[in-house]
């Protein structure tokens, strides 16, 4: 070493080197200390994400199996959905039954024909517990909406405008139409 160089070493006092280890320990030590932090920072949030991550699968699962839940149910309903209906029609069909078999083993037009109007009610019925509406047309003001004219009749009897003769019933649905009447309809001779 030169003569410079020693005095150079020995003028620097022990103590200053002493702190300036310290402080780069100190140094190191905060940025160790930071660095811990941020890697147990780093875990936490990976942790978050995977938890995140994975309720967003069974999220996306229980999605999946509601849509599949969805279909089936709709597709039972489409499938099943007469059949409360046709359950009510059924004891129709025996009555219908139990009326053909009496027509044929007597000779009784009138208990037949009783029959077949007690079969007739007992089929309104069933339609009416479903909301359908027999829609009451003779006499009444023609209306498109829910008559069907199929032909004018010119006549002195009736108004203008007014159903003549109803050739077929019209029935509504829960108010809405589901077959309009078939009528003919007064049209005043021209004088």
């Amino acid at each position: 070493m030169t003569q410079k160089g020693k005095k150079d070493q020995e003028n620097i006092a022990p103590e200053s080197i002493e702190e300036s280890l310290y402080e780069e320990l100190k140094e190191e030590s905060t940025s160790d200390e930071e660095t811990e932090s941020l890697k147990a920072q780093l875990e936490l949030k990976e942790k978050a994400v995977a938890e995140n991550y994975n309720n967003y699968l069974r999220a996306l699962a229980d999605l999946e199996n509601y849509k599949k839940r969805a279909a089936k149910e709709k597709s039972d309903l489409i499938k099943y959905g007469n059949e409360n209906l046709l359950r009510d029609f059924l004891p129709i069909l025996d009555s219908l039954d139990r009326a053909l078999d009496a027509a044929c083993n007597s000779d009784n037009m009138e208990s037949f024909r009783e029959g077949m109007t007690l079969v007739r009610n007992q089929f309104l019925c069933a339609l009416e517990k479903y909301g359908v509406e027999q829609i009451n047309a003779c006499g009444q003001d023609f209306d498109p909406n829910i008559h069907e004219a199929m032909l004018e009749v010119a006549s002195d009897s009736h108004e203008e405008s007014k159903v003549v003769d109803e050739y077929e019933k019209g029935y509504l649905l829960q108010g809405r139409l589901l077959r309009p009447s078939k009528v003919s309809v007064c049209k005043r001779k021209e004088k």
